[in-house]
């Protein structure tokens, strides 16, 4: 994994360049101290990962985190001495928020999530799809790991979307169409624009108009299937 440390503060950069010596494949291939030198040299090193502060001289990181094109994007994971920045960090889809001084587990827990992420960004070699096992979820205090084997089902909400479990639910950053890539159909099934379900958690249908289909589920809840869907639906669940 190729690294870019960014930090107006030298001995915040040495201090990660020690740590990171501790951790093998893991290359730091660069370093800059202002956001406009940062972008200058992701574009030249195009590197896997990037650590950020925030405030800085001339520039700020979470504008600079804003500003990159998306299809090129490293991960990002902030680096800031203040926690009211955090969920700023996560509109901009970051991969990890860190506090300084940087502890070395942390920093290790926050690496192994780097490379989750950009394994899963990456087509197989076997040219089979590759389906996220766990979502990490901001919550209040940093992230969760939330399996997909917990969600029941999925509803949009705007720029977001809520992730429904058998205990409670959670408001996630993410686009229904970039779920549709990460999720195994044969678990969470798109079912509408606007929402995935987990069938085997179906109890029941309902048929309130020619060619309209809505799914009872579980927990109670009513899913309306979207028209483009209603033939795959009936046929997954078994009805004619």
């Amino acid at each position: 994994m190729r690294v870019l440390l960014v930090d107006d503060e030298q001995l915040a950069i040495d201090r990660l360049n020690d740590l990171l010596r501790n951790l093998e494949d893991v290359s730091v291939v660069g370093s800059a101290s202002s956001a406009a030198d940062a972008h200058e040299r992701i574009a030249e090193l195009a590197p896997d990962l990037v650590f950020l502060d925030i405030q800085m001289p001339g520039g700020n990181g979470m504008a600079l985190a804003a500003d990159l094109p998306r299809d090129r994007r490293p991960e990002i994971i902030f680096v800031t001495a203040f926690e009211h920045f955090a969920p700023d960090a996560f509109e901009v889809d970051a991969t990890d928020y860190l506090l300084k001084p940087v502890r070395f587990d942390r920093l290790r827990s926050s690496i192994a999530r780097a490379k989750r992420r950009i394994a899963l960004s990456r087509p197989p070699e076997d040219g089979q799809p590759q389906y996220a096992d766990a979502i990490w979820v901001a919550v209040r205090g940093g992230q969760i790991r939330l399996s997909v084997s917990e969600i029941d089902w999925i509803e949009a909400a705007k720029d977001y979307v809520m992730l429904h479990t058998g205990t409670r639910s959670y408001l996630h950053r993410a686009q229904m169409s970039a779920l549709e890539l990460q999720l195994d159909p044969s678990e969470l099934m798109r079912v509408h624009r606007s929402s995935f379900v987990r069938l085997s958690l179906v109890d029941g249908v309902e048929r309130p108009g020619r060619g309209s289909l809505s799914l009872l589920l579980r927990d109670g809840a009513v899913i309306q299937v979207g028209p483009s869907y209603v033939k795959q639906v009936m046929d997954r669940l078994g009805l004619s």
